[in-house]
């Protein structure tokens, strides 16, 4: 096969396909590098920058290679856009087979089988809740009566036409609707070769699919997935592989953190037993049903009433665990803080519904069996979590999550995907800090020596910062944590709104920072959008569109939202986005640092924030035409030793701390606007 410089260089088939090629010597560089770890299974940490052209960098040498490559990432618009974009553009262009397939998590799939228990239960008006007091856990897991039967009603018509299953293709249902959690597929409900459903299943059909690809894209959550299953057997969620690449890496440690722990939240529990509900009383004919006629004798009303009892002593438990939960985020979750007789209530209750379960034929019974039985054994781990594992409660809107989670997933990392995977490629836009790739190589249990090579990589900025892009780094402002800075903050963006005409992401690291500016800023009369108040596809439509607007979020727009051209000109960042460190697993990673020799700070917090905070400055600048502004409110930026470490990480745009030097920039771009000076 031809080499990856041969095949993206500037006398390559793609700059003789499109006449306005712009040849990229860092994408050449990582290509060349990608190319050789392929080669001689090395490990290679790239950073790779916004414009680079990174997915071709490593989609060309993976395919070139002809080995068997799963590409891994964060994100499905990512996925999406790899097998619908830019795969049939390396088909076309270059020659090469691809042979591509993306394979989602369970849950974005239709299973059969649900669905037909749905339609079912619809069809004969058959209760599928009521069996917990009205907000039990929280807000219903569906909508019923008119609305559940129309949604209902979309889905199958689309059932009857799709090949894949996969529920993003219905685009008249959000995939947020809670119709689609009562028939996808997951880990929990699947029950494998003896569904009646088993030969059509669209998770069995990929599954085949993927025993044939070459190229398999899928999201990390999938990719420990399997890595977890094939700790105890061959088998796994997907087939074997010769390589794999992790875009997106720097999100890989929370991921697998997340993945590796146990996590028990009211919604789990809710969506157990309208399924259990539904398992019951679905399989059923009507007849029967008005009959009364049971397995085992026993009395029509027993299920019902024994999900009502799971239900409300559910209840109890998740109420005593909320008065755990005193901070935003997670809070503690010490032993004394375990709700002994209510966990024990419950599990008496979960009990006797396995065994109830197991009185009854069928597949879709004995899978909730073991449904049930995993939901026993998590709440037994959490009951008794310690050591290598630390305890958390958190509240979520009217819900409440338990859980546990790994102090450290290094070692496991470097065992089963490192230690037996041919070649890994570990990129993203923001890997490094300052060129040093030390703190990801330690969190991913790199920084011990190991039996693979392992090359660095850090290729310089696509865009020119340098003249499209100021800092804004102001140190008149008060210390973040005075009580007077959320107003001299919020008058700030305000004047940084009036220059600019709008066109802002205002990012905060919390949400009661985030509430605070938005009602400062939407008094104003500007157009403001609240992260929570829609969907965030939604928002960010209505960002793109109006061109002016004010969006005020929290973590979840830092990364991995794109917003190019001048809809996005300025980015306003609250403060420094250190972990917050009452954090009980934040607090525990930094007592696991000091117990090697290790300064938490230096080694964990500063690194992690300058990552997240070059995240937060990445959704700037998406394409080579864009300009505008990043504000950084927190002058300890400049006037604490580390911040000279912060601004080292971020890209080479122009710095300001005056007013007149943000007036002066934005002059260059477009015409001077009448703001007044900020006080």
């Amino acid at each position: 096969m031809s080499s990856a410089r041969a095949l993206l260089g500037p006398d390559g088939p793609l700059a003789r396909a499109f006449g306005a090629y712009e040849h990229r010597p860092g994408q050449l560089a990582m290509a060349e590098a990608v190319e050789r770890a392929l080669a001689e299974d090395r490990i290679l940490f790239c950073e790779a920058g916004t414009g680079t052209g990174k997915t071709l960098a490593y989609l060309v040498p993976a395919l070139a290679s002809g080995r068997k490559v799963v590409v891994s990432t964060a994100r499905k618009a990512l996925q999406e856009q790899i097998v619908l974009r830019d795969v049939p553009l390396i088909e076309r262009l270059l020659g090469l087979r691809c042979d591509a397939l993306l394979v989602k998590g369970l849950g974005n799939y239709l299973c059969l089988r649900r669905f037909d228990e749905l339609r079912r239960a619809v069809a004969a008006d058959t209760p599928v809740t009521g069996v917990a007091p009205p907000r039990a856990f929280g807000p219903r897991t569906a909508a019923r009566g008119p609305e559940l039967r129309a949604a209902l009603a979309e889905v199958e018509r689309w059932a009857a036409e799709t090949e894949t299953g996969d529920v993003s293709e219905l685009a008249l249902l959000e995939e947020s609707h809670p119709v689609w959690r009562e028939v996808v597929s997951g880990s929990d409900t699947r029950i494998g070769s003896s569904c009646a459903h088993f030969a059509a299943c669209h998770v069995t059909t990929l599954r085949r699919r993927a025993e044939q690809a070459r190229l398999i894209v899928c999201n990390h959550h999938l990719l420990f997935a399997d890595l977890a299953l094939k700790q105890d057997s061959p088998a796994g969620v997907l087939p074997a592989y010769d390589a794999v690449v992790l875009d997106e890496a720097h999100t890989a440690l929370d991921v697998a953190t997340s993945f590796f722990g146990i996590e028990v939240a009211s919604g789990r529990v809710e969506r157990m037993v309208v399924d259990a509900e539904r398992a019951f009383t679905g399989g059923r004919s009507a007849g029967d049903r008005r009959a009364g006629a049971t397995a085992a004798g026993r009395e029509p009303s027993a299920p019902h009433a024994l999900l009502g009892r799971v239900a409300s002593e559910a209840q109890k438990l998740f109420a005593a665990l909320g008065s755990a939960a005193t901070q935003e985020g997670r809070s503690p979750l010490e032993p004394q803080h375990w709700p002994v007789g209510p966990h024990h209530a419950l599990d008496d209750a979960l009990e006797a519904l396995v065994h109830l379960a197991e009185l009854e034929p069928g597949a879709a019974l004995a899978a909730l069996g073991a449904r049930v039985q995993r939901l026993r054994q998590d709440l037994a781990e959490l009951a008794s979590a310690r050591g290598a594992r630390v305890a958390w409660v958190e509240r979520r809107g009217h819900g409440i999550a338990a859980g546990a989670s790994p102090i450290d997933v290094g070692p496991w990392l470097r065992d089963r995907l490192f230690g037996r995977t041919g070649a890994a490629i570990l990129t993203s836009a923001t890997l490094g800090v300052d060129g040093d790739f030390s703190h990801a190589r330690r969190s991913l249990g790199l920084d011990t020596p190991v039996a693979t090579p392992v090359d660095e990589l850090c290729l310089p900025p696509a865009f020119d910062y340098a003249e499209r892009a100021l800092l804004y780094t102001p140190t008149d402002l008060p210390e973040v944590t005075a009580p007077e800075f959320l107003a001299a903050a919020a008058a700030r963006v305000a004047a940084l709104l009036d220059l600019t005409g709008g066109g802002a992401f205002v990012l905060c690291t919390s949400q009661r920072v985030m509430r605070a500016l938005a009602a400062a800023l939407g008094a104003g009369g500007r157009e403001v959008l609240v992260q929570g108040q829609a969907p965030k596809r939604a928002l960010l439509e209505r960002f793109r569109a109006h061109g002016d607007a004010v969006l005020v979020a929290t973590m979840s727009f830092w990364e991995g939202v794109d917003v190019p051209g001048r809809a996005l000109r300025l980015v306003a960042i609250d403060r420094i986005p250190f972990a917050v460190p009452t954090d009980p697993l934040v607090r525990a990673r930094s007592e696991l640092l000091r117990e090697q020799g290790l300064d938490p700070f230096a080694h964990d917090a500063l690194p992690q924030a300058a990552i997240v905070l070059k995240q937060g400055f990445g959704r700037l600048l998406r394409t080579r035409d864009d300009y505008g502004i990043v504000a950084v409110l927190d002058r300890r930026i400049r006037t604490r030793g580390y911040g000279h470490k912060l601004l080292q990480s971020l890209p080479p745009a122009e710095r300001a701390t005056e007013w007149d030097e943000v007036e002066a920039f934005w002059r260059r771009f477009e015409p001077a606007r009448a703001v007044a000076r900020p006080r």
